[in-house]
């Protein structure tokens, strides 16, 4: 199998040259804007990988969340996660619909602090895009018990208080923030991955309206034996499927209407409500993306996560 930075070794030297973000994570610097030249980089990758037939059905939905968010209703955005490649795959295909500059110039994206400190390489893809970044809760679960955790915590805690003066200040002034619910990508055999963090319930809580996307397709898989930099890209068609846009806090009443007491058992009523929606939005998408796996199939034309058509591009 041919990892990322075998694949597309050109460009990818060219990315971490090109990277100027500090992979030192401080609450100075948790507003991380793109790296617009990077992006460039990042999307003649994606050309290469994302086959005809690709889309995102819904896009209305999203336009209108936007314009929700220009009026200064405060919006967020909730992508179901599979790949490192998510978000540059929906940038690629949204700036081809109407508005779609302005709808993306808007987005803001939670990202962990690993994806600035685990390496330049990963550094330079994600830096392409505008980032909001925090310590996740589960990165902090990890180093309990350890002698690493007092320090950890102090430093998270630091870390996220900066990140949330950022967000209300984002949200506030025409920008929409876009979270990986999950908080990690979906691994085929490990459900758990799957599952909505907490946390979420709390995030949502502090936003007006939301719009959630499933997800069908798949252009960099995970490599399980590997780090980041070793995942493994393939081409294939890409959808995106967008929700109608959705009031939060009619949203939460809903899922929480029979566990009034509030707690942990509230929140995870909310988040099994996010993950129902997710698995029909997804369904959704495959079904549009087998459709158009099978056009492409007649033509002579298959995806594939190890080699391209016609040798590497």
């Amino acid at each position: 199998m041919i990892q990322i930075d075998e694949q597309f070794k050109k460009i990818t030297e060219q990315l971490i040259r090109n990277s100027r973000q500090q992979q030192a994570v401080n609450p100075d610097c948790v507003f991380q804007p793109a790296n617009i030249s990077n992006r460039v980089l990042v999307e003649q990758i994606i050309s290469k990988l994302v086959l005809p037939g690709s889309r995102i059905t819904g896009y209305e939905n999203l336009l209108d969340l936007f314009e929700r968010a220009r009026k200064g209703e405060s919006c967020i955005l909730l992508l179901e996660h599979y790949s490192n490649f998510d978000i540059p795959c929906f940038f690629y295909l949204a700036q081809n619909y109407d508005q779609g500059t302005e709808v993306l110039d808007s987005i803001v994206a939670m990202a962990g602090a690993k994806l600035n400190e685990e390496s330049r390489f990963v550094l330079a893809f994600t830096e392409a895009y505008t980032r909001l970044v925090i310590y996740p809760a589960r990165s902090l679960a990890a180093l309990e018990g350890t002698p690493k955790y007092d320090e950890a915590r102090n430093w998270s805690r630091s870390i996220n208080r900066s990140a949330l003066r950022e967000m209300i200040r984002l949200k506030n002034s025409g920008h929409m923030v876009l979270l990986f619910p999950a908080g990690t990508r979906y691994r085929p055999g490990q459900p758990q991955t799957k599952e909505i963090l907490l946390e979420t319930d709390s995030y949502i809580k502090g936003f007006d309206h939301m719009v959630m996307v499933g997800i069908a397709g798949n252009t960099l898989r995970v490599n399980p034996s590997g780090t980041m930099d070793q995942d493994i890209p393939g081409t294939d068609v890409m959808v995106y499927n967008a929700s109608p846009v959705t009031s939060t806090r009619e949203f939460r009443a809903a899922a929480r209407q029979e566990i009034p007491e509030g707690g942990d058992e509230a929140k995870r009523a909310v988040t099994k409500a996010i993950e129902k929606e997710f698995e029909k939005l997804h369904l959704q998408a495959e079904e549009t993306r087998v459709g158009a796996l099978r056009g492409l199939a007649e033509k002579g034309v298959q995806p594939t996560s190890i080699e391209f058509p016609g040798g590497r591009p």
